[in-house]
């Protein structure tokens, strides 16, 4: 897993499962090394089958809401001068729910996780990578970055910093040889919606897409260096190409239909 080896390495957080795991596992299949991060024990379990495609992978179970454990991770990832190719900021949480019943717990984690940490995370991988003059940064944000988010509020505001965060940071870095790219899936068929509280809902319980599919988009987007990619189906295409025309009224009046509690239930 280090330089002398001739293998790149790849971090990837939150791949114990979800698009999360089939990032690395794009990673594994190019011919990547990584350091895997999930805060659950599956992080293990994961690992082990990303072995089996011949890649070196070390696994760092760590919760990240917190900075000792992005701290810890990023030791472990560039420990003994290794060098990182390519991270991919991933992991993040939602919360389902009116905000004005939703616990304050949850709502804080979720900016703690997909916020928070993604900028710890991203401070220490580039300014190593920008002192280098190489690397790739890999954001997950989301095709609810493109409109407000009524019943889940905090989750689709933390998308839409990530988008913009990840857009002000590839044109600061447009000249030093390190790309950014923004994945922005639509609803993937992951663990998310039931973490998040919402398999009730219209979004929960529809159709979703392969995050072998979005993962696969993400790898192509990130390698050719694109500002970012809206990965999945046609829809989430459309949903986003819709985004930028309709006022932000429109926007917040769809996405209540689709994640208001009980939604998927034919009300």
């Amino acid at each position: 897993m280090s330089d002398d080896e001739g293998r790149p390495l790849a971090l990837v957080t939150g791949a114990s499962s979800g698009i999360g795991y089939e990032l690395a596992r794009q990673f594994a299949e190019h011919g990547f090394d990584l350091v895997v991060n999930a805060e659950d024990a599956g992080i293990d379990d994961a690992a082990r089958r990303l072995r089996q495609l011949g890649a070196s992978v070390e696994a760092v179970q760590a919760d990240l809401t917190g900075e000792a454990g992005v701290e810890r991770l990023y030791a472990r990832a560039t420990a003994g001068g290794r060098r990182l190719e390519v991270v991919a900021i991933n992991a993040g949480v939602g919360a389902g729910g009116a905000f004005a019943e939703t616990d304050l717990a949850g709502d804080l984690r979720v900016v703690d996780l997909n916020v928070r940490s993604s900028v710890h995370l991203a401070k220490l991988c580039v300014r190593d990578m920008a002192a280098r003059r190489r690397g790739r940064v890999l954001f997950t944000s989301s095709i609810a970055a493109t409109q407000p988010g009524p019943f889940e509020a905090t989750y689709a505001a933390s998308k839409a910093f990530l988008l913009s965060f990840s857009e002000a940071l590839r044109d600061e870095l447009k000249d030093s040889g390190v790309t950014v790219t923004a994945l922005m899936p639509g609803p993937t068929d992951t663990a998310f919606f039931e973490r998040a509280g919402m398999r009730d809902t219209r979004v929960g319980s529809g159709k979703k897409d392969d995050p072998a599919q979005v993962a696969a988009q993400a790898y192509e987007a990130l390698m050719d260096g694109e500002d970012h990619v809206v990965a999945g189906s046609l829809k989430n295409r459309a949903m986003a190409g819709a985004a930028k025309v309709l006022p932000e009224k429109a926007k917040a009046q769809a996405h209540r239909r689709l994640a208001e509690p009980g939604s998927g239930d034919g009300r």
